[in-house]
Parts: structure tokens; sequence; C-alpha cells
């Protein structure tokens, strides 16, 4: 993706981030284990985050090597292809554990991306 702006991979993120984030508030995992439907939408949601983490560049990434970018591209294809194999409480552990971290390296991303835009 030499050139291409990354704002609207990274918007894809962050929006479905919040949108899990507000969904899953207070959740407990028995509860998201007893609700398919919310366990779909979380499950999509992390497809299009998995997704739209493979159109980033490597240098971005490389700012932020605390996120296993390899495993947040790779869960998509999990989802997508091994979905019989996806555990409830792994979902619920990328939920509670994993996304923070992203979201934060995402958004510092953002406003990096917007301020190379206003120069």
């Amino acid at each position: 993706m030499v050139g291409a702006s990354a704002e609207p991979r990274l918007l894809d993120i962050i929006e479905n981030i919040e949108l899990i984030t507000q969904d899953m508030a207070g959740v407990t995992l028995d509860a998201f284990e007893a609700d398919t439907r919310k366990r779909r939408m979380v499950e999509r949601c992390i497809e299009i985050i998995s997704e739209a983490s493979r159109h980033l560049s490597d240098g971005l990434k490389a700012r932020h090597p605390m996120i296993p970018w390899r495993k947040v591209a790779g869960i998509g294809n999990v989802l997508r292809h091994e979905y019989e194999r996806v555990a409830p409480d792994i979902i619920w552990h990328v939920v509670n554990d994993d996304l923070l971290p992203l979201d934060k390296a995402c958004r510092d991303e953002l406003a990096r991306e917007r301020a190379k835009d206003n120069r």
C-alpha cells in the first residue's frame, strides 16, 4: 500500500472495536456463550478488523511491535474457514484482553495520518 492512506482501514478497525466494546460492556463469559446473536456480531466485527489489518503497511505495523499483527490477520481466516472450531471463550478473551491495545495503536496511527495530512 505504498502511498495510500491507512485512514479508511484504521477507521474500520476502530469502529468495529467500538461496536464490540459497546455491545460487550458487562457481558460475562456465560452470558456471551449463551447468546448466539451476540457471538455472531462479535465474530463478524473481528472478521472486519482482521481484514482491515491486512491492508495496513509493514511500516505502520512495525511501529507497534506489541500487537500480534499475524494473529490479528489470522483470526479472520479461522472465523471464515474453520468456524466450527471457534470457541466462545477464546472470542470472549480476545474481546476482553486484546482489543484495547489494538484500538490504542490504531488511534495513534489515525492521529499520525491526520497530522501528516495537515502539513
